[in-house]
């Protein structure tokens, strides 16, 4: 939404009036809404702030009034209304539509609220200009105003509040480290020097970020990769006019296994990485991606690779890539960014949507049947959860060879009641509610807290069962594992 309104020169910001109240209940429901007060008992015949749905559905009215105005035009969140165009009479044009929807629609604006033709704007906590993307200067002198940190609290809410602007700050998390350190919960509070180094340093940046620019959708995307012995970096650029504009700045550590990769493996998981995270920016657009190793550039056609390696170049098949050697010193950004340790357990995703096949088992020829059989099961109990056979075959329609008639037969009419909505597998149960299948590693956690927790109440097996399927949840041995759950 803000790289849409970002490089207009002209925006009208309007404000709807009173929003929610402009939203009529049905009838039917208004008894819903019923609350008592000193003066009676009353309903509401317009919908209320305050109800749990309220919010989406007057965000799913807006996007209905304008919905073919809608990227064109003006972008809508809640009651606030971004109208922009490329000139002045285009704007003009674009306002003079978005209020005749208005008016046809009975959609009230508060005029106070409401600003026509201005050069800048403040959107979701950001200025949007034709220069581009900034900070919203008033937030900024607020944080410039806290006093020094003397509690964990405080520390959590500066960091998000500084977190929010990650993007516009090279370095964020290099800068912070000393300050996420003091959020570890078997760490004593010492807001000492280097902390308070941070903290300063923290908040000159945000004084001094950068403006990022809008994608521009006519020119190639360049993603700069690099990979060091403990993380990986990613900058989102494009090149216009011998000017390289960032439009993000990004980078992840890697996990103990993801650290034990070789060279060539690290940096083609950097562009994994790099590719997941800019997903919603670079598809169906060429991208140009710069690497200080060299062998990238000829992996793609190379054959007899390793078969991890293997599967994320077939991962990156879909989108149009130009791979480009360059050396660390020359991909100063993305470098810098790799060799920065940041403090984040959330792990590389090195998987990209629609690749959803749970293993893929390889049989040597066999004669003997029975050996054949036994080396299937001994493939299929390793790590494997219970429905790796039905995802599978809904995401590629395999069905294991080792199935006869009787049993494909069978595996076809059970795998009607399930639904994949990656990453979860669902199964429609007899009440035709959809419930989230579990593996076996899972089973012990669900049933300590319908059981064992103060929302379980250590009920008896068909009680504790009700509520794991209350929950959401199943698997085939529900009842089963309930039972001999509460036995022992």
């Amino acid at each position: 939404m803000l790289e849409r309104l970002a490089n207009h020169p002209f925006y009208c910001f309007l404000d709807g009036y009173s929003g929610f109240f402009q939203i009529p209940i049905h009838p039917n429901d208004q008894e819903k809404t019923t609350f008592t007060c000193p003066y009676g008992t009353f309903a509401y015949r317009r919908m209320p702030f305050g109800l749990c749905n309220a919010p989406a559905t007057f965000q799913r009215c807006m996007t209905s009034i304008f919905s073919d105005l809608i990227e064109e035009m003006v972008e809508v969140f809640m009651d606030d209304f971004s109208v922009y165009g490329a000139s002045f009479s285009s704007c003009l044009s674009n306002l003079c539509r978005v209020l005749q929807r208005c008016e046809e629609t009975n959609l009230v604006l508060n005029w106070e609220k409401c600003h026509f033709m201005v050069r800048e704007g403040i959107v979701l906590g950001h200025k949007i200009s034709e220069k581009g993307i900034e900070l919203d200067r008033a937030k900024v002198d607020v944080m410039l105003q806290l006093p020094v940190p003397k509690t964990v609290k405080d520390i959590r809410s500066f960091l998000g509040h500084a977190g929010f602007y990650r993007r516009f700050i090279k370095d964020f998390s290099k800068i912070a480290r000393p300050l996420t350190r003091l959020l570890c919960k078997e760490t004593d509070f010492e807001f000492d020097e280097e902390c308070h180094k941070s903290w300063t340093l923290l908040k000159d940046a945000l004084v001094s970020a950068p403006i990022v620019q809008a994608p521009n959708w006519d020119h190639p995307f360049e993603i700069m990769c690099d990979a060091s012995d403990y993380a990986v970096g990613a900058v989102l650029g494009q090149k216009i006019d011998k000017k390289l504009n960032v439009i993000y700045y990004a980078s992840k550590t890697m996990d103990d296994a993801q650290c034990k990769y070789a060279t060539t493996e690290k940096e083609l998981l950097a562009i994994v990485f790099a590719f997941e995270k800019f997903r919603s920016y670079i598809v169906g657009s060429k991208v140009i991606v710069h690497t200080d190793h060299a062998a990238l550039r000829h992996i793609f056609a190379k054959k007899d690779t390793k078969p991890r390696l293997l599967r994320w170049i077939l991962l990156l098949q879909e989108f149009d890539i130009e791979v480009v050697d360059k050396k660390g010193v020359e991909n100063g950004v993305a470098d810098h960014l790799s060799r920065m340790r940041v403090e984040d357990m959330i792990p590389i995703n090195d998987s990209m949507p629609e690749e959803q096949l749970m293993a893929i088992m390889i049989l040597k020829e066999s004669f003997d049947e029975k050996a054949r059989l036994e080396e299937v099961k001994a493939l299929r109990d390793e790590n494997l959860p219970w429905y790796a056979d039905i995802v599978n075959f809904m995401v590629s329609g395999e069905v294991p060879s080792s199935f006869d008639a009787y049993k494909r037969k069978k595996f076809f009419k059970d795998a009607r009641h399930y639904y994949w909505d990656e990453p979860y597998l669902y199964k429609r149960g007899p009440d035709s509610i959809y419930r989230r299948c579990i593996a076996e590693e899972d089973v012990q956690g669900v049933l300590e807290h319908c059981h064992g927790s103060a929302y379980g109440g250590h009920f008896a097996t068909f009680k504790t069962a009700t509520k794991v399927l209350q929950s959401g949840l199943w698997w085939p041995t529900l009842f089963k594992d309930a039972a001999s759950y509460i036995q022992v």
